[in-house]
């Protein structure tokens, strides 16, 4: 890889209270009190590519379409759509019943602000505002959306279920810059976010919508009916592993989603306790660059580290020894994916040689600048892939900074554009969900757009071709070709 990600794979666990009923509060609400991955900092899902983000805008948002579990998308909000002869615009009909939070009513022009909103931050929006001829609202019920040219993939889009997903919001909230973060949480979703009760790094609330209408079908993925089971969900963020556990043990909280793999062991001998892995698809770990600051806007010094690299050291420092949580020799797109391949694979599995990348750092032009990994506290897995950052590149002669805070904070960070002395950054290191990295329209760090790409900024000139070529493939046989040519040339 040439040479700004370097990805490997994982599986997720989650821990259960297998308690005999939805856990009761003080009330007599039914509470499910759930202990999520990290904090809900940034809770604009379009400002932000955060899974924790997303989820969130799961439970308060709903989208135009689902993916069920076969992968296809289904309409959700839309009651159906027509696709013109010339297949240049598209009609969509909203379905009966959809309103907001604050009881008016869900109409097209929410719609298309939302679209308009979401293409500015997603990559495969992005895609479709290059080919947007515009998009209007023949009345409350319906909007329409007309291209220039043929994009088969607009359904998909809309559909996909992984960062950034296309929410609908109400038209004056959609209206807010899409690099600004929204104040409004108002949504048509199955439940209403209690900012109220919201304490970043500690507590966030959901109250049941009543008015919320749900689809005549059976639940499939982000697909059919949303049936909603609990009047509240509490959120309650536990950045203590130990802590945590204890929770769960005692019936505190019911649901885990990302119990650290040493404790696993010992849970899965607590009496009533369940250990499941509802995630077969996983993430991809990424250790990312900063390509537009020194000193890793030098491509050979980015190369330097990449020879070096050792996905197994990085999957043991965050998963121990259990190899069933991980696997290695990972390339650019997810495990299974039609995508996949292990051509260009030998940049990452090939020998490792530390006294050859310090010649190859010296030759870069390397001089000691500052290396600063900004690392999250309360991540424990992405704290050890940092941590195995910092030695690696410390075994290398770099002069490397190790400032650590939480994920909220490393977030705001990460999208400073600034040098390391003016509070920028040189590398983290984060997870992707296989979602997002099966193909090359939701696969952001990949995209080589400068300024505009996802945070690290990499220019790839070639990536976008390649990218352009996948999005126009007459056939699969076309698509497998461009993503095998992404995986050499990224």
């Amino acid at each position: 890889m040439k040479r700004r990600t370097i990805l490997t794979g994982t599986t997720a666990a989650a821990l259960l209270g297998a308690l005999p009923r939805p856990a009761i509060a003080q009330t007599s609400a039914r509470t499910l009190k759930f202990i999520p991955e990290g904090n809900l900092a940034n809770p604009d899902p379009i400002w932000t590519t955060t899974t924790v983000a997303r989820n969130h805008g799961y439970m308060i948002y709903d989208t135009l379409f689902g993916i069920d579990e076969a992968l296809k998308p289904s309409p959700q909000m839309c009651e159906g759509y027509q696709l013109s002869d010339d297949k240049l615009t598209w009609t969509f009909r909203l379905r009966d019943g959809l309103k907001f939070h604050d009881g008016a009513p869900v109409r097209g022009v929410d719609c298309i602000a939302s679209i308009a909103r979401w293409m500015k931050r997603d990559g495969f929006g992005q895609r479709i505002a290059t080919v947007l001829d515009g998009m209007r609202a023949p009345d409350d019920r319906s909007f329409e959306i007309k291209l220039k040219q043929p994009f088969p993939l607009l359904i998909t889009a809309l559909a996909k279920p992984a960062a950034n997903v296309c929410f609908i919001m109400p038209e004056h909230v959609a209206q807010t810059d899409a690099f600004t973060q929204i104040t409004d949480f108002t949504g048509s979703g199955p439940y209403k976010f209690l900012r109220n009760e919201w304490t970043p790094g500690a507590l966030a609330a959901y109250g049941r919508f009543d008015g919320y209408v749900p689809r005549q079908e059976a639940p499939s993925f982000t697909a059919g009916g949303k049936a909603v089971h609990f009047d509240r969900v509490e959120w309650n963020i536990i950045p203590d592993s130990a802590t945590a556990a204890a929770a769960i043990q005692s019936g505190e909280a019911d649901w885990w989603q990302k119990p650290i793999a040493d404790l696993l062991p010992m849970l899965a001998k607590a009496r009533g306790v369940k250990i499941e892995h509802p995630d077969h698809i996983g993430n991809i770990e990424i250790l990312r660059f900063n390509c537009l600051q020194p000193p890793f806007n030098n491509v050979k010094l980015r190369r330097a580290v990449l020879s070096v690299v050792n996905q197994k050291d990085y999957m043991e420092a965050g998963f121990g020894d259990d190899t069933s949580l991980y696997q290695t020799n990972v390339g650019v797109f997810t495990p299974g994916s039609p995508a996949a391949t292990k051509v260009g694979i030998a940049a990452l599995n090939g020998p490792r040689d530390i006294a050859a990348a310090k010649q190859m750092v010296a030759e870069s032009g390397y001089k000691g600048e500052k290396v600063v990994i900004i690392s999250p506290t309360d991540y424990p897995e992405l704290q050890a892939f940092c941590q195995v950052t910092r030695a690696l590149l410390v075994s290398l002669g770099m002069n490397v900074d190790y400032p650590a805070a939480d994920w909220g904070t490393v977030v705001q960070r990460r999208a400073s554009k600034e040098p390391v002395e003016k509070g920028g950054w040189s590398i983290f290191c984060t997870g992707w969900e296989g979602l997002n990295l099966a193909d090359p329209a939701g696969h952001y760090p990949i995209i080589g757009s400068g300024q505009q790409a996802w945070f690290g900024w990499p220019t790839s000139p070639r990536i976008e071709q390649l990218r352009t070529d996948w999005f126009t493939a007459p056939d699969a046989g076309a698509r497998k070709a461009a993503t095998d040519a992404i995986q050499m040339a990224v």
